[in-house]
Parts: structure tokens; C-alpha cells; sequence
């Protein structure tokens, strides 16, 4: 049977265009699979939400803002809809995939607005971005797990920086977003001031970490379908000083499969239990990529990405079957807990309520 999919994309973020690209390039992926019926919203930076062409899908759509003449949408329970002068029409699909990369998408946002009026989504949920969009919270929640992190320091925009934790030379980064956006290497207390500007540029607060020239990196994707995890291959990335915009990005929409890392199988294993601490229950429901350090075989979280650049498909060995089985298993999750509302609703009785009326 076929499937209905609403890929949501753009949004009034930095990210802007990374996600574009992500919605255009995954769109050709699922295209792969007949089974799948692929319509596109996109959001502009007014967050207005437009129903986009299927032959339409490409970057000059965007770019020359061509995307205003297609049909604008709103949206209420069950989902989007055009709206004429005579009549609205309901945009029918099973499934939404959210691709909103920064804010807006990973900060929880249209989560709750797709929750709230029970729509099922390939998404992270509040929980998720709470602890993915903000670095601090990572660091934190990696610390409550027992996942290893570098040592690092916060700052704020309006406070002198003064390293006590950490020592040159340093990385600084915003807080919040991704993208490898705002990020600078600093080898010594006269750069750190651009640093923090090209910073605030991005977020009010300031992550600073440690920088170890040479440090292996590596990327492990993965989600949880009927509570057994799937894991994609672990990549190490290629990077000049850093894993900077370019390479984290601009290369995501690439046809070629990566290689597997060439790394020990125990160094693999703790990998995957790092990753599968961090995933647990909280991101349930969601397509994530975890990225690591590797420094005397020890495993340490770098970031973790909610939604990663084209759903980390390029990962996968086969992303359309794991693609398919997830969605089952959201669409499957949404409709138990609407039934549940349902019941919620049809048993209330306000029992608290008439109580306080009848003491009056």
C-alpha cells in the first residue's frame, strides 16, 4: 500500500538553505521507492507554508522566490490545507518528515505544532531538542548518562572571557545551531575576541572546548524501530583543520556511498552503546546522527544532530527500508495516542471542577 509523505522544509533559521538542499536531495532518495507519494511544504522566513510543485523541486524555485505563486497553506487538526475564495482542500498524507534544520525545526517548535493538532512526524520531540539544539544541554545530558564529552567552558555575550577549565588553543562555537556556522579555532588570547564575535553572530551563548590537532572524528546515524536499534556504518569525515560548513555540508547531497571507517571492533561497539545511551527514549521517533571523538581509544560525544543533513541517508545501506518501517511504526504510535485523547475526552467529567461549584 502506498504512502503519503509531506516533506517540511525552509524556516526562518541560519539554516535556511542546508535545509532546502536536505528536503530536495532526500525527496530524490525516497522517489527510489514506489511506494511512497512525495508532496513538499515549504516554509519561507515569514514562516508562511507554501505547497510546492512536484516538478518544482530544485534550487531556483528558492532562490528567484519563485515559490510564491504555488498554493500557501494553513494548517488545523489533521493536517494542511489550501485555501480559496469558495472552498479549502485538504492536503492528504500519512506522514510529515520534519526538515528544518536550526531553529524552528531542531528547537522543538514544529514539533509542537505538529503534535498539537495530531499529525504524525518523523521528528525529534521537545525532550529531544532540548538536549540536542542546545550544547550545553548535550554536555549535561551526555554526563548523566555516562558518555564521555571533552572538558569546555560557557560564556556570554556580555561577559569577559577567561578560560580556567581549558587552555589554548581552543575551539568556540555558538551554543545553539549547527552547521559548523559561528565556529572558529583560537591559538591564543589575541584571536578569541573575533572568535566570540563571529560567535554571537549566530547565538547569545558561547560553548568553548578544547582543540587537539589530529583528533579522529567519526559519524554514526541510527534510530530505534519496534525497540531494536539500527545502526548505519560509522564514517570518518574528511577535514582540513576542522569539520567547517563546506565539508560538514555542501558535500551531504552527494551521490557516492562513504566507506566504513577503518576502526577496531571494540572502538565500533562503543561507539554504537554511546550512541544507543544517547538515543534511548528521548528521540523516539527520529532519524539521528551522533558525531565523535576518538582519542586514546576512548569514545567522547561530540554533538548530536536531531535532524541530520538529508536524513544521514548516504549512511545507510538501505535507508528506504529503514525509512519505510519507521514511518509504520510513527504512524502507528500517533493514531494509539489519538484514540487515547479521544477516550480522554469522551470520559472527562470535570469531577475537580463541579466539585468547587457545588461548595459555593
Amino acid at each position: 500500500m502506498s504512502k503519503k509523505i509531506a516533506i517540511i522544509f525552509g524556516a526562518n533559521s541560519y539554516e535556511h538553505e542546508i535545509s532546502i538542499v536536505s528536503a530536495i536531495t532526500i525527496k530524490r532518495v525516497l522517489e527510489q521507492n514506489n511506494k511512497l507519494d512525495i508532496s513538499c511544504i515549504f516554509v519561507d522566513f515569514l514562516n508562511d507554508f507554501y505547497l510546492i510543485d512536484d516538478n518544482a523541486m530544485n534550487t531556483k524555485t528558492f532562490s528567484f522566490k519563485e515559490y510564491k505563486k504555488y498554493p500557501k497553506l494553513s494548517i488545523t487538526k489533521g493536517g494542511f490545507y489550501t485555501q480559496s475564495f469558495v472552498f479549502k482542500k485538504h492536503i492528504l498524507f500519512d506522514i510529515v518528515v520534519n526538515l528544518i534544520h536550526g531553529k524552528y525545526g531542531e528547537d522543538g517548535a514544529i514539533f509542537n505544532l505538529l503534535e498539537f493538532y495530531h499529525i504524525p512526524a518523523i521528528t525529534p520531540n521537545l525532550d529531544a531538542c532540548n538536549v540536542s539544539y542546545n550544547k550545553l544541554r548535550t554536555k549535561e545530558y551526555a554526563k548523566i548518562l555516562d558518555v564521555k564529552t571533552l572538558p569546555y567552558e560557557y560564556a556570554i555575550a556580555d561577559k569577559e572571557i577567561s578560560l580556567k577549565a581549558i587552555k589554548y588553543p581552543i575551539i568556540v562555537k555558538p551554543a545553539r545551531g549547527g552547521s559548523s556556522l559561528g565556529i572558529n579555532v583560537v591559538k591564543n588570547k589575541d584571536e578569541l575576541e573575533y572568535a566570540k564575535d563571529s560567535a554571537l553572530e549566530y547565538d547569545r551563548d558561547i560553548l568553548l572546548e578544547p582543540f587537539i590537532k589530529d583528533i579522529k572524528e567519526y559519524n554514526l546515524a541510527g534510530c530505534k524501530i519496534n525497540n531494536e536499534f539500527a545502526f548505519s556504518i560509522i564514517e570518518e569525515p574528511q577535514k582540513e583543520e576542522f569539520l567547517d560548513f563546506d565539508k560538514k555540508y555542501l558535500d551531504f547531497s552527494r551521490d557516492d556511498k562513504p566507506k566504513e571507517a577503518k576502526i577496531s571492533n571494540k572502538i565500533k561497539l562503543k561507539m554504537q552503546e554511546a550512541f544507543a545511551k544517547i538515543y534511548n527514549t528521548t528521540f523516539e521517533g527520529s532519524i539521528i546522527r551522533c558525531d565523535f571523538f576518538v582519542l586514546d581509544d576512548e569514545v567522547y560525544l561530540n554533538e548530536i544532530n536531531p535532524i541530520p543533513g538529508s536524513m544521514a541517508n548516504y549512511l545507510f545501506d538501505d535507508f528506504k527500508s529503514l525509512f519505510d518501517k519507521l514511518c509504520d511504526e510513527v504512524i502507528q504510535n500517533t493514531k494509539t495516542k489519538i484514540v487515547s485523547s479521544i477516550n480522554k475526552a469522551n470520559n472527562y467529567n470535570y469531577k475537580y471542577i463541579n466539585k468547587i461549584q457545588s461548595n459555593k
